[in-house]
């Protein structure tokens, strides 16, 4: 499987070497050469499969040349081996046509798990011995703590990760400040995640810095992170009735890697009725998909951080296929975005687009409603961001075709205050996770400029 750059002037690598480089050296990301396609009874067939062997016959065509089927196994064996669900993403039923796809039973309760955790052994198993990798991330919420368990003690890997002062929750921000690896470093940076995410995109792209180090990303900017998510959609929609019926999707996102993944699914041959991208009211994708309007506007915080995005990098791989999967008008549109922070979707693109996906703004009223909803009717503790998603389906139920399923992308306990604040419930931690309040934190603070952090991870990691 050959892998290109949406911007079209990078090499062309295989899995592994797309795995280990994270961002393309053009500045672009790296997308499959072609979508590898199931049938209808290869989907048949996965209807009773385990989730390692969905995972392994549906990520084989991506890792091919790569992985062979013994590696890629082994890998997923230990990948989710600890999770808290013998299921790794159980589907639990709402009411007639509304089901919540858990994602949150991974070692940080967050849906970040179920990718990070096979990239961290890609890592390894890729890096070779006497190698080193320094990766560089940035998080909005979850990200971090699940690269960082991933790779934490791993040998000649170490990881940065920046996340943004203040802007996330509590237990997120200790689930990455409270591990002691030595390899392990974690910044709180004074501004938003577009800061974070656009310092490391620099840096990734630094030719100064990739001479003196091998660096790689964690964030979805790293086609391996798409890939590993692709495998809960078909697990999920085989168990709902497809390939005889579609299913539906709705998405809580902000940076548009989850659901991107859900759109991969359906280009190899899913049958999804619809794509819901869910936005809280920081909604860039919701006006880009609805008006053509990609435009960045200022961040507002809100009960959901790890939402609280304005500009979503992996929609340039959507905006890819919009484009016929030219690389040139992709960097041409790109770089004018960078330049003015605008971009307009044409007709055709928006034309194209709605074929997968539709799109809602979700307020915090909205949001706190399905909260409510789902506690008081159906007795089930969900988080804000998956709140979203729920509110956002809800909503749409009636532009959706087949069983709805929401993407439940956090345990509530990450959120207790904004659960506690709708349902008068508040959610507690798994016994495993209580010793976060325990111990000490280990970070550091910096400000929002690229050659602080430049100077910080030369000197540091």
């Amino acid at each position: 499987m050959d892998l290109i750059s949406t911007r079209g002037a990078a090499p062309t690598l295989d899995f592994r070497g797309a795995t280990l480089a994270g961002l393309a050296s053009d500045g672009g990301l790296y997308v499959p050469a072609h979508w590898p396609g199931l049938t209808a009874a290869d989907l048949a067939g996965l209807r009773t499969s385990s989730y390692r062997d969905t995972a392994i016959r549906v990520l084989t065509p991506f890792v091919e040349g790569s992985l062979d089927t013994a590696a890629l196994a082994r890998l997923i064996d230990e990948a989710y081996g600890d999770f808290g669900h013998a299921a790794v993403t159980p589907l639990k039923q709402l009411d007639e046509r509304h089901w919540l796809l858990e994602l949150f039973h991974g070692p940080t309760l967050a849906f970040k798990d179920v990718a990070l955790r096979l990239l961290g052994g890609l890592f390894g198993e890729f890096l070779g011995e006497g190698a080193s990798l320094t990766i560089i991330g940035a998080t909005s919420g979850d990200t971090g703590s699940a690269a960082i368990h991933a790779v934490a003690g791993r040998p000649g890997i170490s990881i940065v990760m920046l996340h943004p002062e203040g802007r996330v929750s509590e237990v997120q921000r200790r689930q990455m400040t409270t591990v002691t690896a030595p390899n392990v470093l974690n910044v709180a940076v004074a501004g938003s995640f577009d800061d974070c995410q656009r310092i490391v995109k620099r840096l990734l792209n630094d030719p100064a810095l990739r001479e003196r180090r091998t660096l790689s990303a964690v964030n979805s900017i790293n086609w391996a992170r798409l890939a590993a998510q692709i495998v809960y959609y078909i697990y999920a929609a085989v168990r709902l009735g497809a390939p005889e019926r579609p299913v539906s999707f709705a998405v809580p996102t902000g940076n548009f890697g989850d659901v991107f993944a859900g759109y991969v699914a359906a280009r190899m041959g899913l049958p999804v009725g619809r794509l819901l991208v869910a936005t809280n009211v920081n909604d860039i994708l919701a006006r880009a998909l609805n008006a053509g309007d990609y435009s960045v506007g200022s961040v507002a915080p809100t009960a959901t951080p790890s939402m609280d995005i304005q500009v979503s990098s992996n929609f340039e791989r959507l905006l890819f296929d919009l484009s016929g999967r030219d690389g040139a008008a992709v960097a041409a549109m790109m770089q004018g975005f960078e330049a003015s922070g605008r971009l307009d979707l044409s007709p055709a693109m928006r034309a194209e687009a709605s074929r997968w996906f539709i799109a809602q703004r979700v307020d915090e009223t909205a949001m706190q409603g399905a909260l409510s909803w789902a506690w008081r009717t159906c007795g089930e503790l969900i988080d804000p961001h998956t709140a979203v998603g729920l509110a956002a389906a809800r909503a749409n139920a009636a532009r959706l075709d087949g069983p709805i399923v929401t993407l439940a992308t956090a345990h509530p306990a990450k959120f207790p205050e904004a659960v506690e604040r709708a349902t008068g419930i508040r959610p507690t931690l798994p016994p495993a996770q209580r010793h976060l309040f325990d111990r000490a934190e280990r970070y550091d603070r910096l400000p929002a400029d690229l050659d602080t952090i430049r100077a910080y991870v030369e000197a540091r990691a």
